[in-house]
């Protein structure tokens, strides 16, 4: 299996920092310049009708389908938050393609709507498929904690002991304290297997707090860097993180 270049972030929605930007088209932009073959994505809109009379250049389809455009020929979308006006959830851009995917609740009832995108992907070379999972947890430690088990039982239950796996996304977790959970289930994180640390990466003008990851299994980083200069600073609210894998 061919090393791989895996970027993952948190959109906001296709809108800047502070709301007031419609930043879409940029953002696409910047995403392709990156030549990611696995693109994971968070606080992606699969409709909004308020915004779409509001903005111009709006597109008309999809977020996640704006953004593959032509570069990422095979994507996937789990529907997290429904609201009278659209949906919102967490995607994935491939090069490879999606063999089958499911989008697995890991919503907290009463309180923000989480989702686990997980996606098998036939990639070349003569190994088992590689499995990648998509990840939005929420604000509050307490459920954090509940969705990371939830997490727990769909690696164990779903994705082959000796399967590669990438697990990566907006975990929220700005204390680290779910890092040891994931850790203890043989997942290793990027950053900390080059640099030793968590990445800081929110917010994306000045990035203080290890908000988003890249976790592996059967397989290793290589260059995982935060990419918090511009024109990534002005894009989002969080910074995207960028890792070359190797199986």
């Amino acid at each position: 299996m061919p090393a791989i270049t895996v970027l993952t972030l948190n959109i906001h929605m296709g809108f800047d920092l502070a709301n007031r930007r419609f930043v879409l088209p940029q953002l696409r932009h910047a995403i392709a310049a990156e030549s990611a073959e696995l693109v994971f994505l968070q606080e992606v809109l699969g409709a909004h009708a308020r915004h779409a009379r509001r903005h111009p250049g709006w597109p008309a389809a999809p977020q996640y389908e704006y953004l593959a455009d032509s570069l990422w020929p095979q994507y996937a979308y789990g529907r997290n938050a429904v609201y009278p006006h659209g949906h919102h959830g967490n995607a994935l851009l491939s090069r490879y393609p999606i063999l089958h995917y499911a989008n697995h609740d890991v919503s907290v009832r009463g309180h923000e709507q989480r989702g686990l995108l997980h996606c098998v992907l036939d990639v070349p070379g003569d190994g088992p498929a590689l499995h990648a999972v998509c990840v939005h947890l929420g604000l509050r430690e307490a459920h954090r904690r509940r969705q990371l088990q939830l997490l727990r039982a769909l690696m164990h239950e779903e994705v082959p002991a000796t399967a590669p796996l990438i697990v990566a996304g907006d975990f929220n977790d700005w204390r680290g304290r779910g890092h040891a959970l994931l850790r203890d289930s043989g997942l290793r994180e990027a950053f900390v297997q080059a640099h030793g640390r968590l990445a800081a990466s929110f917010p994306a003008r000045w990035p203080l707090l290890p908000l988003d990851r890249i976790y592996l299994r059967n397989a290793s980083a290589r260059q995982p860097r935060v990419l918090s200069a511009p024109p990534w600073s002005r894009l989002s609210d969080h910074a995207p993180l960028l890792a070359t894998v190797a199986f």
